[in-house]
């Protein structure tokens, strides 16, 4: 078991500067403060490399199944793609040769790549600079190969018409329609005991099991070999590059690094890791061969507090490395999670808006037994992350009834400085959530974060966590005008009375119902072909060595080969409907001071010529957030009611659809998918925002209420994940007692049973400034929903949002 560590165990706690008297002292190395800036001033480019290495190899590969097409490829890619190691870094690889490029793989699509090609530079969100002799190989010598194959392509022809056509009416979305699917927690533990050869060994071993009988299983395990191939070739290539470099560097001091990262990196070709450094190095090729090969978002570490203690403890204990250069290599690591970006559509990119990559890292929890698992190593994330500051990695943190008091201080203070970082998570309800979904109780002790939110078992599920997002609000609008849209009369879902020819508030409560029925029916209808879809043409042979069952198998991680096997979709946003039901429950059917054709005319004018009406809707009835038991109701009512109804449905893949609350960004594309609505919202504007958080401005009797609003939800149903932003002001984290008075709020929040916490530390004054002035706030980070952006990425819409957050001043 491991130690619970205190601020007085001063030769182990590397948070020695977190106490009250020195918590402004400690800083990174300078080596480390070199790259953060020169991170933070680099000009984000497009790689075309990926694309046409791709293409390449796809093009010599012809006939050949899938599964072997697919392996080639990332033998090619790590072959022939440019690579560097920049100066002062101590862990290297990348997917790029400079920081922060924008991949394209076309595999996924190319369509919308060319439509946007020559706006890349300009358009609102996510830029990206190209040059002209980088659009004409786009053109002409890489997108005609493509035209018809890709997996936008197939999507496209294979979706029937009646989920096209509440896709198109802005019910739901279909995610996962233009590269791969990401998503999931690579089994980094046995990747870093068993290394490249061991891995090998489970392929050989496993090929000739008596099972292993079937030519679909052989071609997985030679696809497996072809990858294993491309991994040692891709660390050697990087010991060889350090040996060259050694022969023209003059610093002495860069010539022992240069040796030491040959060493590894020819090491790690062929074993398992030594050591801490080994360790991180380890594991960042790892998720950098990932990234080759699948281009996608939300590859995440996981418990790395956890799986990477023993190599730490055993070179402290060693005398091999100190705390201090501990600390620098981990932070040469955080650095590297800042170095990956995902090339979106203009479209996607206002869904999941600041380039966020989804490099989850999780800290704390329990261990099997129920003991705390706060180890040193937790500690030291929390320090890279107060030193740093940057977007990546997602931290987050597990809490219980019995976290120690100074592992919650420490987590505090780092929320404090305002990177949006660590979030929480609730394992008084997230666990037993997890084993309500079916998951084994010693792998829901060991859940882990995917991405944003979303929960999942490490090294054994994949989650498919982001197949939808469920628009609950727009669904009421249509409920609300007879299952059609209210602008252009198309019939989109159910044809159900319109709310003036109903006669109770339950005949409203009944079509919604139905609504809901319906169409999530139809969302998990659309899902399953995606899914389908990736399974046939977009086969993941690498990151299938390193999900269990998938080796013994002999079937890809895309086919079903995990442990387990789930669809997440979200609903998206129930205090929205809250509010909305409990206005009309009072206004026309309650106290009857307003009628439902008059409320459906405001609707339709977006409330023109009717600003009383809308400020007596939005001031004299109830809103969520505020434990208020007349509105909190609704929410309960409508989030549990989703969860079952999306709860009931099997996978293609053997395993459930499992539902969640949260939107990263979407709150503001899909808001301007939606009319105005009874709660007083005009149309086109943004919905509340995160997943389960209050209407901004609406929540005003205290952040304790909006947790006792919350908390009402029966939320171990949202088994996918679920998200709860809060704002204070930076005041609050000021003087002797704040850390504690906010660990209060945490302790509170772990026993309301909300399985998610994420709080912006910032002012509204601030965020005004950084848009008048963004050249003075380059380095600002946000929470955003689920992830932390550079403020200055987002485009206004957004930063207006995250502006008008409430924003509390005590708890």
């Amino acid at each position: 078991m491991h130690k619970t560590l205190t601020k007085t165990d001063t030769q182990l706690n590397p948070l020695d500067g977190f106490p009250p008297d020195q918590r402004q002292t400690t800083k990174p190395s300078e080596g480390v403060a070199r790259m953060k800036q020169r991170l933070l001033g680099n000009e984000r480019k497009v790689d075309v490399e990926r694309a046409r290495f791709t293409t390449e190899s796809y093009r010599q590969t012809e006939g050949e199944r899938m599964p072997i097409r697919r392996a080639k490829m990332l033998l090619h890619l790590v072959r022939r793609m440019s690579i560097d190691i920049g100066g002062d870094e101590i862990i290297v690889g990348n997917r790029s040769l400079l920081p922060r490029m924008g991949v394209i793989a076309p595999e996924g699509a190319v369509d919308w790549i060319d439509k946007e090609l020559d706006i890349l530079p300009t358009r609102p969100q996510d830029r990206f600079c190209i040059t002209p002799e980088q659009i004409q190989e786009l053109r002409e010598d890489i997108f005609p190969y493509w035209r018809g194959k890709t997996l936008e392509d197939t999507v496209a022809a294979r979706v029937p018409e009646d989920v096209a056509i509440a896709v198109r009416g802005k019910a739901f979305s279909l995610n996962q329609t233009d590269h791969a699917q990401g998503h999931i927690l690579p089994d980094v533990e046995s990747w870093l005991q068993l290394g490249l050869a061991g891995l090998r060994e489970e392929v050989q071993r496993a090929r000739l099991h008596p099972s292993a009988q079937t030519e679909d299983q052989q071609i997985f395990y030679d696809a497996s070999l072809i990858v294993l191939q491309a991994a040692e070739e891709f660390m050697l290539r990087y010991a060889q590059l350090a040996s060259y470099q050694i022969q023209s560097c003059k610093d002495d001091a860069r010539i022992a690094e240069l040796q030491h990262i040959s060493d590894v990196c020819e090491w790690l070709s062929d074993h398992p890791a030594r050591d801490f450094h080994d360790a991180l190095q380890s594991l960042w090729f790892l998720f950098v061969l990932l990234q080759i090969e699948s281009n996608a978002s939300s590859f995440s570490p996981g418990r790395f507090d956890q799986y990477m203690l023993p190599y730490l403890e055993r070179d402290l204990g060693s005398g091999r490395l100190g705390l201090d250069l501990a600390q620098e290599l981990l932070e040469h690591l955080w650095l590297k999670f800042n170095e990956i970006v995902l090339l979106r559509s203009s479209k996607s990119a206002r869904y999941f808006a600041g380039f966020p990559i989804g490099f989850n890292l999780v800290v704390g929890g329990q261990l099997a037994d129920g003991n705390d698992a706060t180890n040193l190593l937790s500690y030291m994330c929390l320090r890279a992350q107060a030193h740093l500051g940057l977007t990546q990695p997602n931290l987050s943190i597990r809490i219980h009834e019995d976290s120690p008091q100074d592992f919650l201080e420490a987590a505090a203070f780092v929320i404090g400085k305002g990177s949006g970082m660590p979030q929480v998570f609730n394992d008084e309800v997230i666990i037993p959530g997890q084993i309500n979904r079916g998951i084994e109780p010693d792998d829901a002790m060991n859940y882990a974060v995917v991405g944003c939110v979303e929960l999942s078992t490490p090294g054994k599920a994949l989650g498919w966590s982001d197949a939808s997002m469920f628009n609950l609000t727009r669904v009421l609008e249509l409920t609300l005008f007879g299952g059609k849209d209210p602008g252009s009369g198309e019939q989109i879902g159910l044809a159900t009375p319109p709310l003036d020819e109903m006669a109770t508030f339950a005949e409203l409560e009944q079509a919604y119902d139905k609504q809901l029925a319906h169409l999530v029916r139809l969302m998990v209808k659309g899902c399953n072909v995606v899914d389908g879809i990736h399974a046939e043409i977009y086969p993941s042979p690498f990151l299938s060595l390193v999900i269990s069952d998938c080796i013994e198998r002999g079937l890809d991680v895309t086919a079903g080969g995990a442990h387990y096997n789930f669809s997440g979709v979200q609903g998206v946003q129930i205090a929205n409907v809250a509010d909305s039901f409990v206005a009309i429950h009072q206004a026309v059917f309650d106290d009857q001071w307003l009628s439902a054709d008059a409320l459906l005319q405001a609707l339709k004018e977006d409330w023109s010529e009717q600003e009383v009406l809308r400020q007596r809707l939005i001031n004299r009835v109830p809103k969520f957030g505020n434990d208020d038991d007349a509105v909190d109701r609704y929410a309960e009512t409508w989030g549990d009611r989703y969860c079952e109804l999306v709860e009931q449905y099997p996978t293609l893949r053997g395993g459930l659809y499992q539902p969640g609350f949260y939107t990263v960004s979407a709150h503001v594309p899909m808001g301007a998918n939606v009319g105005a609505t009874p709660d007083g919202r005009h149309a086109g504007t943004p919905l509340a925002d995160g997943g389960l958080s209050p209407t901004a401005g609406r929540d005003r009797r205290g952040a304790t209420a909006v947790l006792s609003s919350v908390g009402k939800i029966d939320l171990k149903l949202a088994s996918n994940g679920a998200l709860l932003n809060m704002k204070f002001l930076p005041s609050f984290f000021e003087g002797a007692e704040a850390l504690r008075k906010f660990v209060l709020l945490l302790r509170g929040f772990c026993r309301l049973h909300i399985p998610h916490v994420q709080f912006n530390v910032v002012s509204a004054h601030t965020l005004r400034e950084a848009q008048a002035n963004p050249d003075a706030f380059r380095s600002l980070v946000v929470r955003v929903a689920g992830y932390s952006a550079y403020f200055n990425e987002l485009d206004k819409e957004l930063q207006d949002e995250i502006i008008r957050r409430t924003e509390f001043s005590d708890v």
